[in-house]
């Protein structure tokens, strides 16, 4: 059944009258983060992509990873475009997903337009664009369609599903169908893999191989390529949870029960099998539906599972992307228990040490994570689990945990962060500035300035920000590598757009779960005078306060002539309902005062309450006018979906 959804109305509204006075440094800073990022996208495009919008690149497909890398170079533009880009950058995200697209089927990786057959930890990554490119243009019917062609490869009665033992049929699937085996990838398995060594065997009970350096051994390499294509190249895995939001995107566009009913059903069979497995989400389930079938017995094992290569880092980021899609399919709460339950696995088996007095397999990360402060003891979580028990341990990854905080705002999830604050050893409000392959990692100076501990957070951010942009210019300008002998991740560690600063502070919402999550975003905008997603022009936002009932944000038109009018919309799929809006007011004062007077008046404030009761508030902001909102709204009232404008 589909049900027809509304668009954006203005709903009722409010006027800002409260005289802007000195311009707050976040404002002036967020609406130069525009601009910068508005030149660093051209700079970007023109400088490696063709008149097509495909990627310059002379190479072939034999030495890269996946198609994600083709797409990760642009995967938060749309995004960026959402927020209050340039009106441009939209039709450019599309110019460039169609190229790329081309450019792939040309190399042997699509079918269809869609990935012949990978992994879901890479698949999620390349169809970041694509979801962003769906919300922030509902009405275009050739990306409806895809939306829909590309979910249904997955439904029951697809080449890729097993709808009698709920699984998807292998690791790598795709338009192609299940693609079995690991031969096409590793059909040896060889210490010359030097990237691979941090992460250990993929096997560990192969006789004759239990150390890295026996993979010397050619006759040993080709023994652990055989096995690994046998037992870790067939049945479902885990990390396939991320494909549910193919589904949930499709379904948000019409609401067809199809999309919503397998992605519930693949989802409460993976939550099945981790309550009979103690609790603990298994990663692999053999092809007659039994957990372990291909490893011995052993609930972990699978590709990209528990034991190899990155444990909780993809089993996690798949199990809360399925917690999310869950619960924003349902609205209810218990359906975030698959995304917790691996949370409170790790959790529970923590130890306190120093990172840069542990062996770990991804260090780098958390070595620019905690800077000066990686020396520190701090709360250590295991990623991995073997036949020896739990290993790899690492800080706890925040963007978890905090996903599951902000789809339900529920006081357990918020326990959680509270304890893993209490448990680090290293000051939570600092800004650091790096900027990781996610461009996330500063989810706790975030979280400190919305529970009021961090009031410089803003600043520090955008500042963050804006020298991360100037880097990656820089880098663009140095570089002069050959297009024929380019690597594939080249692209995604230049890409200068970045886009975790603007959603916390314009949205109140973390930066997107990467490896294949959808976005939705606390707070969402539209400028009411040019029909289009995104803060309008002079307007900047702030989120300062996102608690359950309740959301406050602040909008500063930094203008000198233009009244601004924006929508601001309660969630970015319209599902959550505003039922009032305690709005600031210009008090009694004379601003701008006397012309012979050195100074202005002082400026004072009232408020005001008005009643809302619908997902949207329009605002009038007059040139050098600022307004407080304090939303008062509830949650889910309304069945989510994209919102066209």
């Amino acid at each position: 059944m589909r049900t027809v959804r509304p668009g954006p109305a203005s709903g009722p509204s409010v006027h800002a009258t409260v005289p802007l006075g000195e311009p707050p440094a976040w404002a002036v800073l967020e609406r130069r983060l525009f601009d910068t990022l508005d030149e660093a996208w051209r700079a970007f495009a023109s400088r490696y992509c063709g008149p097509d919008g495909r990627l310059v690149y002379h190479g072939t497909a034999a030495d890269r990873d996946g198609a994600d890398d083709f797409y990760e170079a642009f995967f938060n533009w749309p995004a960026l475009y959402q927020l209050g880009g340039a009106d441009d950058l939209l039709d450019q995200s599309k110019h460039h997903w169609e190229g790329v697209t081309a450019q792939l089927i040309e190399l042997g990786n699509l079918v269809d337009e869609f990935e012949r057959g990978y992994d879901w930890f890479h698949q999620g990554e390349s169809l970041l664009m694509f979801y962003g490119i769906c919300a922030a243009d509902p009405r275009d019917e050739r990306f409806l369609e895809r939306a829909h062609r590309f979910a249904d490869l997955y439904l029951p009665g697809s080449a890729n599903y097993d709808a009698e033992h709920d699984i998807i049929r292998a690791p790598h699937n795709g338009a192609g169908g299940p693609r079995y085996g690991l031969q096409w990838e590793w059909a040896s398995y060889h210490t010359d893999l030097v990237s691979m060594r941090p992460y250990g065997l993929p096997l560990r009970d192969l006789p004759g191989i239990t150390e890295w350096d026996e993979l010397a051994d050619p006759h040993n390499a080709a023994r652990m390529g055989a096995a690994m294509s046998e037992r870790i190249g067939r049945g479902d895995v885990a990390v396939n949870l991320a494909a549910t939001s193919l589904a949930v995107n499709a379904w948000l566009y019409d609401g067809d029960d199809r999309y919503r009913d397998w992605a519930l059903r693949y989802i409460d069979a993976w939550q099945r099998r981790a309550e009979a497995n103690n609790g603990i989400l298994p990663d692999n389930v053999g092809p007659s539906g039994i957990v372990g079938e291909l490893h011995g017995g052993r609930w972990y094992g699978g590709n990209y599972g528990w034991q190899w290569p990155h444990g909780l880092y993809s089993v996690g980021a798949a199990a809360a992307i399925a917690a999310v899609n869950a619960h924003l399919l349902t609205g209810d709460d218990n359906a975030l228990a698959i995304g917790r339950d691996p949370l409170e696995t790790v959790y529970g088996h923590a130890i306190k040490a120093a990172v840069t007095e542990t062996e770990m397999s991804i260090s780098d990360r958390w070595l620019a994570e905690l800077g000066d402060e990686a020396g520190k003891p701090t709360m250590l979580v295991p990623n991995r689990h073997d036949d020896r028990g739990w290993f790899d341990f690492q800080p706890p990854q925040l963007g978890l945990p905090v996903w599951l905080w902000h789809a339900a705002l529920g006081h357990g999830d918020a326990a959680r962060i509270d304890r893993l604050r209490a448990a680090s050893g290293y000051d939570w409000a600092t800004v650091r500035p790096f900027r990781n392959k996610e461009e996330a990692g500063h989810e706790a100076p975030w979280l400190e300035f919305l529970r009021g501990a961090n009031p410089g957070f803003p600043e520090a951010m955008l500042t963050t920000a804006l020298g991360q942009v100037r880097r990656r210019m820089a880098l663009i300008e140095a570089d002069d590598a050959d297009p024929a002998a380019i690597h594939v991740h080249h692209w995604q560690r230049l890409n200068p757009v970045v886009t975790e600063a603007l959603l916390q502070l314009v949205t109140g919402t973390p930066q997107v779960l990467y490896n294949g999550g959808l976005l939705p975003a606390r707070l969402a905008y539209f400028d009411a005078d040019r029909h289009r997603p995104g803060l309008p022009p002079d307007v900047a936002a702030l989120v300062d306060s996102v608690r359950p009932g309740g959301v406050r944000v602040e909008l500063v038109n930094l203008g000198l002539t233009r009244t601004r009018r924006v929508v601001v919309q309660a969630g970015a799929f319209a599902e959550h309902r505003i039922d009032s809006v305690v709005a600031s007011q210009a008090g009694d004062d004379d601003y701008p005062g006397d012309p012979r007077s050195y100074t202005s008046p002082p400026i004072t404030e009232t408020e005001q309450e008005v009643r809302v009761g619908g997902p949207r508030l329009l605002v009038e902001l007059p040139p050098g006018r600022r307004i407080r909102l304090d939303l008062r709204t509830t949650a889910r009232v309304r069945t989510p979906s994209h919102q066209h404008y």
